[in-house]
């Protein structure tokens, strides 16, 4: 086995027991999780897991124009409109 290095890592306090927590009912430590991800890393030359943005109908821009539609709408603006049904 080669020789381990120390790595140093910023985490939220917080974010950090909650995990060393939730690592030892596994009987696992941190340090033991973080190379398991690295090998995991080198192993399938990927992220293990999937990274995603948010999703877009949650953004604070489509929000805003949700609201202002429920707006225009309770005040009587809207349109009927005829439903299109697929055949």
């Amino acid at each position: 086995m080669s020789e381990a290095i120390t790595v140093t890592v910023s985490v939220d306090n917080k974010l950090k027991r909650q995990a060393e927590v939730l690592c030892e009912e596994m009987g696992l430590t941190l340090s033991t999780v973080y190379t398991m991800l690295l090998k995991a890393i080198v192993r399938t030359r990927s992220i293990p897991f999937k990274i995603q943005a948010a999703d877009p109908f949650y953004s604070e821009r489509n929000q805003a124009v949700l609201m202002e539609s429920i707006r225009e709408l309770d005040a009587g603006l809207g349109q009927e409109h005829e439903l299109i049904e697929d055949a």
